[in-house]
């Protein structure tokens, strides 16, 4: 029987796991109505398929629900259940407090969830004939993600992670507070204790992890839907038929998870220090991988479509993109990647459980090749190389061996679990993948490119040599033009890429001119070429020439170690309000306000003519730091945009202020002050310092702060303090509180100011109360180390993704319209 301890509330949390339970029931109803109904070859009798589409749809009811009452249960921050306290905090924005929704792993599980039951129920209204077989698929792969979300035991075995689960049962509470869970009559009132969650990991605290894992999730889901027609084609035998009606979800799933993975990408460069929009992590190259795959199914499905050749290729790549997204899920939250990246999930026990998943659907996908091998349409040909879907074909064969290097490399840990082996992940990630990957991507822009100009089955040889000089004549001009400005003329691959971009560029560009004269079905292929191109390029540009605008003539920064982790003629010390030459930049280091955990610096940079000393420039960033307990310290940069280049900045190292904690006594750090000056004070008296003009204002007897927990007979006082200096008002209410028999101070510190608080005493009989007033002295200056980049042509980078999204969305309104045609 449940026992509910003081302040719980087990009936929301006691409502969604009912949720969860129903998910998984009617999926699973779902999977075996479908099936059914699949093999039932009278069409007449629809009593399994509509008992699938009960189930199928009161799983989808089911999933909104849960999500409701997590959500409920986040926003209004009841953290006796363990997913709100570590994700969710109250002092949280709303909008990311809908991020803490999905930063944990049950969370993303039930993100998933939901956009595969939305596309399933999509299927339903629209797969027509296609449902039944469709359908058993899509609903067997829901019945794997709400089982994930099941957090029951079975023999002895934990199945799934709950997002209901109360705190106290996933976790020692004495372990958390040692000091106050000594006493055991403090667990049974353990959340007057808790008075606010861990809140949301800084680095997620910004808007594009507001929108990028919806999409990335929906990006994922969308994968199965082709899949789901390529299993129902060899398990109806309507081998053919399958190619028309799944394109339109192929396209669709190539756009959002491409979407997705670039807006990774922009939080990446706006919220990390990876000094970029990729680092290779092995999390990115989890997403990336499928994505790229299903690229190269697409191109083998339309020559298929149009030849009839290059079948088994194109089945192949659509159930490998889709087993390559169940195999990143394993990597990304076993816990594998625990050491080699920066954002993958611990390990939840959920390792065995993420195998299954994966060796079901490789096991049923084989197992119908193996199967239908003798009936599938493959055909025996002499290659024409003069076709273009021979070199559709050649496309995807190179897009599939850049991913296996991919993979190869990202999945060291887990050979290395696996076989007992020891081997090293690369070390200058970066430069590795690079070098491995510019190859790659010169043969796949190049065949983007000159494809084009072939025909489907046979091309006159001298009419596609023809049509070829004058875009190779102009790429090679433009080529010479850009890597003299780019200056990247002594690197030969740099020079390959760049050409190729501009070859596949000007090669689109002259097929979409045909398809504003009357081909528009040309339009939507041409536009996400080169969209693709304009990508490529762009990350080129901006890893070829990126450099360092901090330079350090004398490479020497007056720092512990720093150079074990930074390169110190990279990097610039600043002084507080002390101004320095960085370039055409002149940097002050202007000031730093603390918002636990992070520490927000204000950089000003002006750049001023030197001969009229007229400012032409003149704007603030603000990178900030987190000094992490288990990661050190960690820095979200700040960027300004141009049109041709970003500048971007970020921490490299600081002098870390100690945290003004509201719950101890204040002596955290009173030893960076000066010894404190101690007056008696009452309202209206001014008193004066070095940095300004303090007016203490009226006692306020209902002070709030953080972890301030009051019990019956605790009494808390605060006092306001108004402190003006250079014109410029702060504000701050040091506290003086009474527990039982003992007092308590919770200091105030404007950094600033340099000026710290602590109300130590209250005197009735003087009618006035003690205040201590701290200052730093002055020979503690502050400083700063900062890295400042300037990335050219970065825009390139973002536009291109623009581009190749509308591309497209115009070749998913064609296939659609060509599959309602059939």
């Amino acid at each position: 029987m449940d026992i509910q301890f003081i302040g719980e509330n087990l009936l929301p949390g006691k409502i969604g796991q009912f949720f969860i339970v129903l998910a998984f029931s009617a999926s699973l109803l779902s999977t075996v109505a479908y099936f059914f109904a699949s093999r039932n070859t009278n069409l007449e009798d629809k009593s399994w398929r509509n008992l699938g589409r009960i189930g199928f749809l009161v799983n989808w009811a089911s999933i909104i629900g849960i999500g409701v009452t997590l959500f409920y249960l986040i926003l209004g921050h009841y953290n006796e259940y363990s997913y709100v306290y570590w994700h969710s905090s109250k002092q949280l924005p709303v909008y990311y407090i809908v991020s803490a929704f999905w930063e944990g792993q049950e969370g993303s599980f039930w993100l998933w969830a939901f956009w595969q039951s939305f596309l399933g129920a999509l299927l339903i209204w629209k797969a027509k004939t296609w449902e039944r077989p469709v359908m058993t698929v899509v609903a067997f792969s829901q019945l794997f993600l709400t089982s994930m979300m099941l957090g029951v035991e079975i023999f002895g075995e934990r199945i799934g992670s709950s997002p209901f689960i109360l705190l106290r049962d996933s976790l020692d509470l004495k372990s958390m507070a040692p000091v106050v869970f000594a006493n055991p009559e403090n667990f049974a009132n353990y959340l007057k204790f808790i008075t606010d969650g861990r809140g949301l990991n800084p680095l997620l605290q910004n808007y594009w992890m507001v929108i990028h894992p919806p999409t990335l999730f929906l990006g994922f889901a969308s994968m199965v839907v082709p899949f789901a027609y390529g299993i129902a084609a060899l398990w109806q035998k309507r081998y053919k038929e399958w190619i028309k009606p799944a394109m339109p979800w192929t396209l669709f799933a190539v756009m959002v998870l491409g979407t997705g993975i670039i807006m990774g990408s922009f939080w990446a460069y706006e919220a990390l220090n990876f000094g970029g929009f990729w680092a290779w992590d092995p999390v990115e190259n989890a997403s990336l991988i499928p994505w790229l795959t299903l690229i190269g199914a697409v191109h083998v499905m339309i020559a298929y479509k149009n030849t009839g050749h290059a079948y088994f290729t194109a089945i192949a790549l659509v159930f490998l993109s889709f087993l390559l997204v169940l195999y990143a899920s394993f990597l990304t939250r076993s816990g594998i990647l625990g050491d080699t990246s920066v954002h993958s999930f611990t390990d939840m026990g959920m390792f065995g459980h993420l195998i299954l998943y994966n060796v079901v659907f490789a096991a049923l996908a084989v197992t119908l090749i193996v199967m239908r091998w003798k009936e599938l349409p493959i055909t025996t040909k002499d290659e024409e190389t003069y076709s273009r879907e021979f070199w559709m074909f050649i496309g995807a064969l190179v897009v599939t061996i850049a991913c296996i290097q991919v993979i190869f490399s990202t999945s060291v840990p887990v050979f290395n679990k696996a076989f007992g082996t020891n081997f090293s992940p690369p070390i200058d990630a970066v430069k590795y993948y690079n070098q491995w990957q510019a190859p790659f991507a010169v043969l796949i822009t190049l065949i983007s490119g000159f494809s084009q100009y072939l025909k489907y089955k046979r091309t006159d040889p001298r009419k596609f040599y023809s049509s070829l000089i004058s875009v190779i004549l102009f790429s090679i001009v433009l080529t010479a033009a850009l890597v003299y400005v780019a200056d990247v003329y002594t690197n030969t691959m740099y020079i390959l890429i760049t050409f190729s971009c501009l070859f596949a560029i000007l090669s689109n560009a002259a097929v979409l001119y045909q398809a504003f004269g009357g081909k528009a079905k040309l339009a939507g292929s041409a536009i996400a070429h080169i969209g693709f191109a304009l990508l490529i390029l762009g990350a080129l540009i901006s890893a070829a020439t990126n450099k360092p605008l901090s330079i350090n003539a004398n490479r020497f920064i007056p720092v512990k170690d720093f150079e074990k982790t930074e390169k110190p003629g990279e990097n610039i010390m600043l002084y507080k309000n002390e101004p320095k030459k960085m370039g055409k930049y002149t940097v002050t280091y202007v000031s730093d306000t603390t918002e636990a955990p992070n520490t927000i610096y204000e950089l000003n940079f002006k750049v001023v003519d030197e001969a009229t000393g007229k400012v032409k420039e003149d704007f603030n960033l603000h990178p900030h730091v987190q000094d992490n307990e288990k990661m050190g310290l960690i820095a979200s940069p700040d960027t300004k945009h141009y049109l041709t280049y970003d500048v971007y900045t970020h921490i490299t190292s600081a002098a870390i202020k100690a945290e003004s904690h509201e719950d101890h006594e204040g002596h955290s750090d009173d030893e960076n002050y000066k010894a404190p000056r101690i007056v008696k004070v009452s309202e209206g008296d001014t008193i004066h310092t070095s940095s300004g003009i303090i007016t203490v204002k009226g006692l306020n007897n209902k002070p709030t702060a953080k972890d301030l927990a009051l019990a019956q007979g605790d009494f808390a006082v605060g006092l306001p303090l108004e402190i003006n200096s250079a014109g410029k008002v702060y504000n701050t209410e040091p506290i003086f509180l009474i527990k039982g028999n003992n007092t308590f101070d919770f200091a105030r510190k404007i950094d600033q100011l340099d000026l710290k608080f602590r109300f130590t005493r209250v005197l009735p009989e003087e009618k006035k109360v003690e205040l201590q007033i701290f200052e730093k002295p002055q020979q503690a200056k502050d400083w700063v180390v900062f890295k400042a980049i300037e990335f050219p042509f970065i825009n390139l980078y973002w536009a291109g993704t623009i581009v190749m999204v509308i591309g497209f969305l115009l070749s998913i309104f064609r296939r659609r319209k060509e599959a309602k045609t059939a």
